[in-house]
């Protein structure tokens, strides 16, 4: 029997692709799909699924918190991150937030299926350089740069400050008040030790926490 794989993103020719390439399989088979972030909490409240292939960039509920609520919902259930983000920006935060490996799409396509198998089998997939970033982690200790000692939260909003985007835009895509995200974009400064948004962009580019072929 086929384990079966919930694919959560909101790009249609992901999903497609995705279908595509397990129906190949003998193993794995899409057995459902989500396009926003509450329809996935809906989907693992409702029953239980071998394997979510999750993006972290969606409408509604999204990212790290999304690993958090999935995973309290269904404790053992096995999540991989299928992502836009280069493995710098998130990787580490994910597995931390529950996340039993993180796979950037602009990786080689050779490590998408053994990906999903050794998650879906219930292990953890670490590709070399989400372990380097896993080891530099621990080996830091308390000696830790500035944007790990933010809250996840906080990481989330940093990364979209210094991608230029609005504080409206930040509250309505992660739904929260403005108020809310400018107290959170203080404390961002604050725990950084940084006076402006300037200084959080050179830092992230800096830190190559900044996509800067996407932007």
């Amino acid at each position: 029997m086929k384990r079966e794989v919930l694919v959560a993103d909101d790009h249609a020719i992901i999903r497609d692709g995705l279908k595509m390439i397990l129906s190949d399989t003998d193993d794995l088979a899409v057995a459902g799909e989500a396009s926003d972030g509450n329809t996935v909490l809906e989907l693992v409240e409702a029953r239980s699924w071998d394997l979510v292939v999750l993006d972290l960039s969606m409408p509604g509920r999204n990212g790290l918190e999304l690993i958090k609520l999935l995973k309290a919902s269904r404790p053992k259930l096995p999540i991989l991150v299928f992502s836009m983000h280069p493995v710098e920006q998130y990787a580490v935060r994910a597995i931390r937030a529950g996340a039993s490996g993180y796979l950037s799409k602009e990786e080689d396509s050779e490590l998408l299926l053994p990906a999903l198998r050794k998650v879906a089998a219930g292990g953890l997939f670490i590709s070399p350089k989400v372990a380097e970033l896993l080891a530099t982690d621990v080996s830091s200790g308390s000696d830790l740069e500035p944007h790990m000692a933010l809250s996840n939260r906080e990481y989330e909003i940093f990364t979209r400050i210094v991608r230029g985007v609005s504080l409206t835009d930040i509250a309505e895509d992660l739904s929260l008040s403005i108020k809310t995200v400018s107290t959170h974009k203080t404390h961002i400064l604050e725990k950084m030790g940084m006076a402006s948004q300037v200084d959080l962009v050179r830092y992230a580019i800096e830190h190559r926490l900044l996509d800067l072929e996407r932007e």
